[in-house]
């Protein structure tokens, strides 16, 4: 098997829009224990993991279903193709231009042992809050790797 091949994949939706301020991303800030205090680096596009057998486009959009609890907007997607993360991950994106209110989303969440080792089981949202960000501030605090979905969409948008 190769490298590639064993890698987990992740597919999501980049939505922009358009103001007066200029182009704007919904991006998730995400949650948990190891992201509570963080900023930089702490933000993803809404994305969820999926198997080999499942289309990435229909991962993507129930994946943003899950994660915002919101059905994913019509429009056009645009392909943004795909990143390799530093833990290895390959993320697929699609950009599509909507415009929605983060207030009404209701994050899926997951369970996990915390603090370690204390046996206890806690549940944390999977994005702890979502917004609305200007391209600069989204390059400031999104995952490195996923920068490069910005720099696409740029381009398509040129």
């Amino acid at each position: 098997m190769t490298p590639a091949a064993a890698a987990k994949r992740s597919a999501g939706l980049l939505l922009f829009r358009r103001t007066d301020r200029g182009v704007e991303v919904l991006l998730g800030h995400m949650g948990g224990p190891f992201f509570a205090r963080r900023d930089a680096g702490a933000w993803t596009v809404p994305k969820g993991e999926y198997e080999p057998d499942e289309p990435a486009w229909d991962a993507a959009r129930r994946e943003f279903q899950e994660e915002l609890g919101l059905p994913p907007p019509d429009g056009e997607p645009v392909p943004l193709g795909e990143v390799t993360q530093t833990n290895g991950k390959i993320v697929t994106a699609w950009a599509v231009e909507a415009d929605l209110d983060p207030t009404a989303m209701t994050p899926g969440t997951f369970t996990m042992e915390w603090p370690r080792g204390s046996g206890r089981i806690q549940e944390f949202p999977e994005l702890d809050r979502v917004e609305w960000l200007d391209m600069d501030r989204a390059r400031a605090v999104l995952i490195r790797a996923q920068t490069e979905f910005l720099n696409r969409l740029e381009e398509h948008m040129r």
